[in-house]
């Protein structure tokens, strides 16, 4: 069964400056904080950039790619450009052993690449990897003299356990709610009353627009297979489902 990417997702972003190694040295204690948050907006590849503030501009946007089929092909075209240099770039990164040198190649990440290494490292980032960090977070806060480095080194750390600690969180609950689905779906295709089957889910609170995404996913890949009478049932069964979806 395919995995769900539309159900939620995780996005990491800082307001810092720069995401850079240069910007990220240069971090000093004078300077604010990055102010590190976690949204509900799925874009594994971070080929969209920021997203577009305003409802025209993005209606304006979608406008013209529709009809100027030069300007969808530039933007097709920009859009695998991207992600053919994204996973390049990936490749050529090495994962370090040492949670020491983990520790480094987090704050050497991007801002925008760090929702993929979180999720491509999730089992490195367990209670070792965190009793490390605040390990080296209490030398710095309760060090007798502080040089500028140590300074920088502390607001750097601060910053990245704040991120780390709110992407792992965010990454297990959208892995438990796929699991979750996943079952969900199964128990209505494998159920002899499909109608019964709803109603129960209904009253167990087991219906929601996750449920209906993955369902459509399984459509598109039966009719991609050729499997019309399976593509068929899951028609009937999306059907039915809509009618228990809140909006």
């Amino acid at each position: 069964m395919a995995a769900l990417g539309n159900i939620a997702s995780l996005r990491l972003f800082s307001s810092s400056k720069s995401s850079t190694t240069k910007s990220r040295r240069a971090t000093t204690v004078s300077s604010p904080r990055p102010r590190i948050s976690c949204t509900v907006a799925w874009d594994p590849e971070g080929i969209l950039g920021p997203p577009q503030t305003g409802h025209f501009a993005r209606k304006d946007f979608q406008s013209k790619l529709e009809k100027d089929s030069d300007a969808r092909e530039a933007y097709e075209r920009q859009v695998r450009e991207e992600i053919e240099r994204r996973q390049a770039a990936r490749q050529a990164r090495v994962v370090p052993d040492s949670i020491e040198q983990l520790v480094e190649y987090f704050l050497d990440t991007e801002a925008r690449e760090l929702e993929f290494e979180i999720a491509r490292l999730r089992p490195r980032l367990n209670k070792e990897f965190f009793a490390h960090l605040k390990f080296e977070l209490g030398q710095l806060r309760f060090a007798v003299s502080r040089t500028q480095a140590m300074e920088d080194r502390l607001v750097e750390l601060e910053a990245m356990e704040k991120v780390l600690m709110e992407g792992t969180e965010a990454y297990d609950k959208l892995q438990a709610e796929m699991i979750t689905t996943k079952n969900s779906l199964g128990k209505i295709l494998r159920s002899t009353d499909v109608k019964a089957t709803l109603l129960e889910m209904v009253e167990a609170n087991e219906i929601n627009k996750s449920l209906l995404a993955l369902l459509d996913e399984n459509i598109a890949t039966a009719h991609l297979s050729d499997q019309k009478e399976a593509a068929f049932f899951m028609e009937r069964v999306r059907a039915a489902l809509l009618k228990y979806i809140t909006a």
